[in-house]
């Protein structure tokens, strides 16, 4: 822009001079109209506005100035200004970028994770000489650190932690360990989620058979819980009955038998005319006998 601003005044300064030499109205207004365009270019490449969730980068002859906030501010024609969004930028790493990990057992997983991550504006010139712009910044610095961390991180768990149980952790750990990889750098990652974890078809397998040999051992436990419980239940049944005849055996005396025989008489007597043989006489059994009847 700087250098057609100085082709049109130097195309206005001509046309002036042509026009003094006669009367060409016209070319004193293209002179006019010109020089007031090329000063207005002129000013315009000096001036550059950043915007909002902005810093800029000015360099100038290969010197790089400091950071530029947002707002309006004024420079040579001869800078060029190179911004960095300062907004939360999501790198997700799934699909043709998703992370295959290998577990403490060598097991196969493959991790989907979503990093948002910003560039701190003060720490702007440093990533420039890093990288040079926002994309490389993200192709050269956040994604091949996070998914380096990320594989270290697997590789410290086996395949069920890290499939199942230990997610939360392992999604904790990852986050902390690349903040502080690309702090120092002038890159704040804000959020790091861990998505989704899938096991490799083999790992699947794996696992599968696990959990079948799991479950037929809880089974294998429940029954012989059962059958033990069982035994118990029927062994201690069977003293209860073999204590209470030693009981009865031993409480069984003549004394008693003639009692009981004795209340047993008087109870049938009560209820119908009855004749009967003394208890004890003959075979020591009494013997009742309804008068109704012969």
């Amino acid at each position: 822009m700087f250098v057609l601003s100085i082709l049109l005044v130097i195309a206005a300064v001509v046309m002036y001079v042509v026009a003094r030499g006669g009367e060409r109205r016209g070319l004193r207004i293209g002179a006019a109209g010109a020089l007031v365009v090329g000063l207005f270019m002129g000013i315009a490449s000096m001036v550059y506005v950043v915007s909002a969730y902005e810093v800029g980068v000015p360099v100038a002859f290969g010197k790089v100035g400091t950071p530029m906030t947002s707002g309006m501010h004024v420079k040579s024609p001869f800078t060029n200004v190179t911004t960095f969004s300062t907004r939360p930028v999501d790198l997700n790493l799934s699909d043709k970028d998703v992370v295959e990990v290998r577990s403490s057992q060598g097991g196969v997983m493959y991790v989907e994770v979503t990093v948002k991550w910003a560039v701190t504006p003060s720490e702007a010139v440093e990533l420039y000489k890093l990288a040079g712009s926002e994309d490389a910044i993200q192709q050269r610095l956040v994604y091949p650190d996070s998914r380096e961390i990320i594989r270290n991180v697997f590789a410290r768990y086996t395949s069920e932690q890290g499939y199942t149980s230990a997610r939360e952790k392992i999604n904790t750990e990852i986050g902390q360990l690349i903040k502080e990889r690309l702090a120092p750098r002038g890159i704040a990652v804000t959020t790091v989620n861990l998505r989704n974890v899938k096991p490799s078809d083999r790992l699947q397998d794996q696992i599968d058979r696990k959990i079948q040999q799991q479950q037929a051992t809880e089974r294998a436990t429940e029954a012989a819980r059962t059958a033990t419980a069982e035994a118990e239940r029927r062994r201690i049944e069977a003293e209860g009955i073999a204590k209470a005849n030693r009981i009865l055996n031993d409480s069984l005396t003549d004394k008693v038998l003639m009692n009981q025989c004795i209340d047993a008489y008087r109870e049938a007597a009560a209820k119908n005319p009855v004749y009967a043989v003394p208890c004890g006489g003959g075979s020591g059994n009494p013997l009742i006998v309804d008068t109704k009847k012969n």
